[in-house]
């Protein structure tokens, strides 16, 4: 006999006998369905149903509290549909929409909505009050940002006591952080200034200005934010750190989100980190052949210190990532200590730094050495003792990875030997260091030839090409790119192994420039030379290999 709904709720426990009877009576005289009683009781929460319906049904549960609907999405399905049904649709592919429904077993509503939108209907169970709440908070008219601003009773939301839960600022602070999405921005900064809230995008490793938002908004904004990062909304004094898990579209975001307090109030800041994204490979990294051959080869040892270089948001993170996801196995024990953990790697043990409770890099690493790791992840050197606990952790048999904050390569051991650690321990340690960029790329959609000039070339070093018709290609700016006529990034990779003459030069402390020349006489292209590669392949511009590589 097939079970039913309260079969599976009388199983786990959710639902005891004498309920069920009183709850079947009830609905016998009343004509109400068994669920609706069960729930309006208290007896058995409403996910709990939902869950147990879905898997009657085949379909996957969502819930629409932590889901954020792109603009383009919901006016796929008229809102009288939407009521109608009880349903809103949740994300949009080429061939597919995902819809959340009450009933999404009823085949001849998924039949009407694929011929009025000619595309194949995707169910999703949500109990109908989190569809209420959407539909109220998704439709209307206004649909940009100008248009939520437009559309607000700034007096009537400035009398409100709850600043962060009225409709039309959970809309436009959703809509905010849709757009970011959409447009490719790894952070979102909200900044208040003296006459209004700022709000601006980094997109492709650059800050873009966006919606200017009314001052009178300001508290209103920042109580939402808080709420969803789960912040003291009280607390003002103080920086505090949150995080926001949302679903936008088919995909899954983090939010690391940091506030500090400043002169006109709280500034935020927005990590974006698309959890789609977790197929770390080395192969995709962008190295050229020889770089790639060159981390191969170092990653392939046993012990010994390798490095990861460059400022802040040049993508080291994501490098260690993908060596660890090479090396990854259940042959070995992998331990990582990060400021912050970006992305939960499997299998990976990963420790999040916590200054408050004294657990730093440093007395992280202490405590790796007696957990019998095979691999040491520290997320950053930045003083003696961590250096030195790396170098013990190398010579005692590890293979260690780290990252340094050092314009190149080559000028990485002189790092090093200002924190005080010893050149003979720098030599028998370290097999390598990897210091990297990340260069926009010129849209593929807008991008146009042009011919370089002889001043172009020279001051490039390419003045031997003088003469040569060498083509170069920019981005006039488009949709697509947001008129920036840049989208994505491309890396460039400088892999410098320690050789027997770079170790007799490090022993000798000699300059940073010495150690380049050598390095480069065994191999090494460096970041010029790569960042210059890229160029003549029409992947980015002169001014991005101008400004990426200026300092070294």
């Amino acid at each position: 006999m097939e079970k039913k709904v309260e079969d599976i709720l009388l199983e786990e426990g959710l639902l005891s006998q004498e309920q069920l009877k009183e709850a079947l009576e009830e609905s016998r005289v009343s004509n109400q369905k068994l669920e609706r009683i069960l729930t309006s009781k208290g007896w058995v929460k409403e996910e709990d149903i939902n869950r147990v319906m879905a898997s009657f049904a085949g379909v996957k549960t969502v819930n629409l509290d932590n889901y954020l609907i792109e603009p383009g999405v919901i006016s796929t399905v008229p809102q009288e549909s939407a009521h109608k049904y009880k349903l809103i649709p949740i994300y949009k592919t080429d061939k597919t929409l995902g819809v959340a429904m009450v009933n999404p077993t009823n085949v001849f509503i998924i039949d009407e909505l694929q011929r009025k939108t000619n595309l194949l209907i995707e169910p999703f169970m949500a109990s109908e009050a989190e569809i209420d709440r959407a539909i109220t908070q998704y439709y209307g008219t206004a649909s940009t940002v100008r248009e939520i601003i437009a559309s607000i009773d700034e007096k009537k939301l400035m009398e409100g006591e709850k600043l962060g839960e009225e409709a039309p600022i959970i809309k436009l602070v959703n809509l905010i952080i849709i757009q970011a999405v959409q447009e490719r921005a790894s952070d979102i900064h909200v900044e208040p200034e003296e006459k209004y809230l700022g709000l601006r995008y980094r997109i492709d490793g650059i800050l873009h200005r966006r919606s200017s938002l009314p001052k009178l908004l300001q508290p209103a904004v920042i109580s939402r934010l808080k709420i969803m990062a789960g912040l003291d909304i009280a607390e003002k004094r103080i920086p505090q750190d949150g995080r926001i898990l949302m679903r936008v579209g088919n995909k899954e975001y983090d939010f690391r989100v940091s506030s500090n307090p400043v002169s006109h109030g709280e500034n935020f800041v927005l990590r974006i980190l698309d959890k789609s994204t977790l197929a770390f490979e080395l192969e995709t990294l962008g190295l050229d052949p020889f770089g790639l051959g060159r981390v191969k080869e170092l990653t392939a040892k046993n012990y010994g210190i390798i490095l990861v270089t460059g400022p802040t948001g040049s993508g080291k993170t994501t490098t260690l990532y993908c060596v660890l996801q090479k090396l990854n196995k259940e042959t070995v024990n992998i331990l990582t200590v990060e400021d912050p953990i970006e992305y939960e790697l499997p299998l990976i043990r990963q420790t999040q730094v916590n200054p408050k409770a004294g657990l730093l890099f440093s007395s992280a690493m202490r405590a790796f050495l007696r957990q019998d790791p095979n691999i040491i992840m520290v997320g950053e050197i930045r003083d003696q003792e961590t250096a030195e606990l790396a170098v013990q952790a190398a010579l005692t048999g590890h293979l260690v990875f780290s990252t340094l904050h050092t314009n190149d390569a080559p000028t990485s051991f002189n790092r090093l030997i200002d924190m005080g650690v010893e050149p003979f321990l720098i030599t028998s340690s370290i097999l390598g260091i990897i210091a990297q960029r990340l260069m926009r790329r010129v849209c593929e959609q807008c991008k146009e030839p042009y011919t370089a000039t002889k001043a172009n070339l020279e001051g490039l070093g390419l003045g031997d090409k003088v003469g040569q018709d060498i083509k170069f290609y920019q981005g006039k700016g488009c949709a697509l790119c947001s008129q920036t006529g840049y989208k994505g990034r491309v890396g460039i990779y400088e892999v410098l192994k320690t050789s027997p003459k770079i170790q007799e030069l490090v022993l000798h402390k000699a300059t940073a420039d010495e150690v380049r020349k050598v390095a480069v006489e065994e191999g090494m292209k460096t970041l010029r030379q790569l960042a210059i590669e890229k160029l003549l392949a029409g992947m980015t511009t002169i001014e991005e290999v101008v400004r990426v590589t200026q300092e070294v």
